[in-house]
């Protein structure tokens, strides 16, 4: 019987590229990739249901799940998790010296249900006690249609206008985003990082918590996987493989495979904070980070429902 032909798309990885190049092949499946930035991914998936298996937001498949059976059903491989507290930006000059001095304040984002602003509005509201409903919003784009809860003051930016030129020029006194606001990298006194000691902050966090935000997943088209049920455990394995060898050139000491003069002392660091797979995929392992993001999308007027981790991901053989 020939190999299921399906396409995919996510964005290359360490720990996608030996599927990308080849090295790893799932069972029974021949994969089609198109690298694309993972926005770009998300947002053709939306509007288009393009791609046979693609990476997603955690956040947006939580969305569409909580309010019916979507065309997609997740994998439980986590292919970008991040912590989130170097994510926000302050204005230097909005009177911002603590996390509580956010309320009252008109906050940035590229788009309000993007699943790092879900952890972000979380970190605040759980450990700082500053909820969204208590400072005002402004995102940059539409992804798909959604009714803020009526306690949520939101708005999009006027045309031709930037979150990060607005953060640099006061007009906003935060901004969250998943990427560094060019003030910022370009070394301006106006921006800043609301914790600029962040490396310890997230550690602490990770240690209280034992959350390692999750935030892309790999989904499957439902139909697929409804034919096929072995479809999501051969992705699975796969990507749990090239996992693994993700890992071991992390430990490469006769040259160093990523351009990181100190890699082999993050590599140890990491791992005696986190554990050796500090990077997990599947269920159970995860089953806590996925409840809290659950937790928080419900929280924020977001998903439909708080519904159970089974619902979200296809059973696959761990």
């Amino acid at each position: 019987m020939p190999n299921l032909s399906l396409t995919i798309a996510c964005w290359e990885y360490d720990r996608t590229r030996p599927l990308m190049d080849g090295r790893i092949k799932p069972e029974g499946i021949d994969l089609h990739f198109t690298c694309l930035r993972p926005e770009v991914t998300f947002g053709r998936q939306v509007q288009h249901h393009e791609f046979d298996v693609s990476e997603f937001s955690l956040s947006y498949l939580t969305f569409m799940r909580s309010r019916g059976n979507w065309h997609y059903i997740g994998i439980p491989v986590f292919l970008s998790r991040f912590f989130r507290h170097s994510c926000i930006y302050i204005n230097t000059h909005a009177g911002i010296k603590r996390p509580q001095d956010l309320a009252g304040k008109t906050i940035g984002v590229p788009w309000y249900p993007m699943t790092a602003a879900v952890w972000m509005r979380a970190l605040l509201q759980h450990d700082y006690g500053v909820t969204p409903a208590e400072m005002s919003w402004v995102y940059a784009e539409d992804v798909f249609p959604w009714t803020p809860p009526p306690e949520l003051a939101l708005q999009r930016i006027a045309p031709g206008k930037s979150l990060d030129q607005m953060l640099e020029a006061g007009e906003i006194a935060a901004l969250m985003t998943a990427r560094q606001p060019a003030p910022f990298r370009n070394g301006s006194p106006n921006v800043a990082r609301l914790f600029p000691n962040y490396r310890a902050v997230e550690e602490d966090y990770f240690r209280r918590t034992r959350l390692f935000p999750i935030m892309h997943t790999l989904i499957v088209r439902r139909e697929i996987q409804d034919e096929h049920p072995w479809v999501a455990t051969s992705l699975f394995d796969a990507f749990a493989q090239a996992k693994q060898l993700c890992y071991q050139d992390l430990h490469e000491a006769d040259a160093l495979k990523y351009s990181l003069p100190w890699l082999l002392d993050e590599a140890e660091r990491t791992e005696q904070i986190m554990g050796k797979d500090f990077w997990h995929y599947g269920i159970e392992s995860n089953r806590h980070v996925i409840q809290a993001l659950v937790k928080y999308s419900h929280e924020q007027g977001l998903a439909a429902r708080e519904l159970p981790v089974e619902e979200l991901f296809a059973t696959v053989g761990q």
